[in-house]
């Protein structure tokens, strides 16, 4: 069997048994993990597993053999084409190009995890997630912007997944907007959850713009719906305060 042109070990993965095998086992059938397919064929011929090329990978050449891995779709974009042989079976001719960058970067800025989470929570409407990243870390994500190239804040996301609640919770933390303009809903569940305005409130979330220019409110007009009557009292405008 191949190896692995990183670690040299086979190209197979332990995976452990899930709960309901745990269930099983309880009930006095035995039950155990197995070794699973774990192979990422590239273009260049090598093979790694998985998470030995999201290690390796560096630029655009394999970390094996030094070959080019970039080719070019009809379009013109570029990809990095592979057969990843896994869990779930063969995929032929799968394009990883986007995942090796994002992992590339982040590697670099182990910091951006936690914003990127952030933003995943925010797009997820997952409140509680939310907060409780807030409160465990020091970093300033409630103004993070994605760093891989939407530049899009919290706000952006919410608005573009049409989260209402995360954009009150938003503007409720990062915004100067007049507390007179919180409905008492959205107050009352700001103080069960024992959260505070900052008095000295950093640059308003809603003046942050994405990589196109565009802030929360301009996207907001371009959707309608659940942001209409928001657009009409100002809610999303930096200059309401």
């Amino acid at each position: 069997m191949a190896e692995c042109m990183d670690c040299h070990k086979t190209l197979t993965v332990y995976v452990e048994p899930d709960s309901a095998d745990d269930d099983d086992e309880s009930m006095g059938e035995s039950t155990s993990g197995q070794y699973v397919p774990d192979d990422v064929g590239l273009q260049c011929g090598c093979h790694f597993h998985w998470q030995c090329l999201l290690d390796s990978y560096s630029m655009n050449d394999c970390p094996n053999c030094g070959g080019n891995l970039i080719s070019t779709t009809p379009s013109g974009a570029e990809q990095l084409v592979c057969n990843l042989e896994n869990e779930g079976g063969l995929q032929e001719k799968l394009d990883i190009l986007s995942i090796l960058r994002e992992e590339g970067y982040l590697q670099a800025f182990p910091e951006e995890r936690i914003g990127l989470a952030f933003l995943s929570f925010c797009g997820e409407g997952d409140i509680e997630a939310c907060v409780d990243l807030l409160k465990s870390t020091d970093s300033d994500v409630l103004r993070y912007q994605d760093g891989l190239g939407t530049m899009c804040s919290g706000l952006h996301v919410a608005v573009q997944k049409q989260r209402v609640d995360v954009a009150w919770l938003l503007l409720f933390l990062a915004s100067n907007l007049d507390i007179s303009q919180f409905p008492a809903m959205v107050l009352e569940a700001a103080e069960g959850m024992e959260l505070k305005r900052d008095e000295d409130a950093k640059e308003d979330i809603r003046s942050l713009k994405n990589a196109d220019g565009v802030t929360a409110e301009q996207q907001a007009a371009g959707i309608g719906g659940v942001w209409s009557e928001w657009l009409q009292v100002g809610l999303l405008s930096a200059s309401n305060s």
